[in-house]
């Protein structure tokens, strides 16, 4: 019972992770390939809600 019990742990997450893996895969080829003009939209949006901002940690120079 403990074998089966094994198996089936070992089973379900080598499914979840290769799922996982395959979507976040998926995800990139279709950005590269189908993301157009839009590829950065939600980092020009995240740049331009900081700009002003105080930099805080990293290195002083």
């Amino acid at each position: 019972m403990v074998g089966f019990l094994l198996d089936l742990a070992i089973v379900a997450a080598l499914v979840i992770g290769i799922t996982a893996t395959n979507g976040v895969i998926a995800n990139g080829i279709g950005i590269k390939l189908f993301g157009g003009k839009q590829k950065t939209i939600h980092v020009d949006y995240t740049k331009k809600g900081q700009t002003g901002w105080k930099s805080v940690g990293g290195i002083k120079k």
